[in-house]
């Protein structure tokens, strides 16, 4: 860490990976389970759409990860209907962005297969991408490190 020469005190300066990424990644475990159970149980067994199915994941998935990021990860006092705006604002673009990436690309990838095999790991895959752009939202957007 850069040390400041006039008071000889580190300065403060946000990294990507610390103690607030490793709580990140416990809490996306949890939801991960739980979503990608949601998820998987709707298409797989309920007949669900794509869109559904994946949606039905980050509706239900999204709201124990607002509770759970808010107090244990980014613990955040803040209380303001501005907080819960901008979460799901973030959760929406993500989503969106993620799924709506993941299949056109998936389905290029694997062109000719089976729709049904196409469109699981177009799932995965955006989850992956979803979990990347929604930590940097949720970091810097939702729940910023107040000085």
């Amino acid at each position: 860490m850069p040390i400041n020469k006039k008071n000889e005190k580190p300065e403060t300066s946000i990294r990507l990976f610390d103690k607030t990424t490793l709580k990140f990644i416990l809490v996306g475990i949890i939801n991960t389970l739980f979503g990608t159970g949601v998820m998987f149980l709707a298409y797989n067994v309920f007949s669900a759409s794509y869109w559904l199915s994946s949606a039905l994941n980050y509706i239900l998935g999204s709201i124990l990860s607002y509770f759970l990021n808010k107090y244990f990860t980014f613990q955040s006092k803040e209380k303001s209907w501005s907080q819960v705006v901008k979460f799901v604002l973030n959760i929406t673009v993500c989503y969106f962005l993620a799924y709506g990436l993941a299949k056109p690309l998936v389905m290029r990838i694997l062109s000719g297969q089976e729709i049904k095999l196409v469109e699981n790991i177009a799932m995965v895959v955006g989850m992956v991408l979803f979990v990347g752009l929604n930590y940097l939202g949720q970091r810097f957007l939702v729940f910023p490190e107040k000085k």
